[in-house]
Order: C-alpha cells, then structure tokens, then sequence
C-alpha cells in the first residue's frame, strides 16, 4: 500500500501598506554568492510569477557590497496595478549565484 505524502502549507505573510490595507505575499530564502569574493549570504525574497530574474534595491545591494555594473538602457519597473515602481528605474546589472534548494547556479 502507498503512503500518501503530506502537502507542505506555503507560508502567506500579510502585511499592512499605506491606507491600511492588507497585502498577502509569499516569501522563500535563497543563498546569494557573491561570485568577486565567494561570500554566501541568506536573503528573504519575494516570490512573483511574472518576474523573469532577480531583483533587488541598489540600496541593499550596496549595503551587501554586490560588485554593479551599469547598464546603458535603463529598465523600466511596473508594478502589478501597471503604474511606474517609486522606486525609479533599474540602472545597474550584477553577477551573483543563487542557491535556491538545488545547488549553485
């Protein structure tokens, strides 16, 4: 006879924005190497199905000493409603491993 698996519940965070409503969101960790110095780090990351890479503030990637290499087109950043991110355009590119449950990459 098969054992039937357990379904492992994906954790859904909510959190407040501005106008007090709620959002629902749903976060993973993942290992980042930064591939200049070989030095891993663990980062929350948020999961979205229509992003095609990875993408993080200049802030933190400043903060975590991320080597950034500026990109002669800027991109563009919609968010789900389809208005311009605040946050501005994306102007720097970076190359990182990320370890997401299956080894380096």
């Amino acid at each position: 006879m098969s054992e039937m698996k357990e379904k492992k519940k994906i954790p859904v965070k909510v959190r407040k924005i501005e106008g007090g409503e709620s959002l629902r969101e749903v976060t993973v960790k993942i290992g980042l190497e930064r591939i200049d110095m070989h030095k891993e780090i663990t980062v929350e990351v948020l999961l979205d199905s229509k992003v095609t890479g990875l993408v993080m503030s200049l802030e933190f990637a400043r903060k975590k000493r991320f080597k950034l290499k500026k990109i002669e087109r800027h991109i563009y950043v919609r968010n789900m409603d389809g208005m311009f991110n605040k946050k501005g355009l994306i102007k720097h590119t970076m190359k990182v491993n990320r370890d997401i449950g299956k080894g380096w990459r």
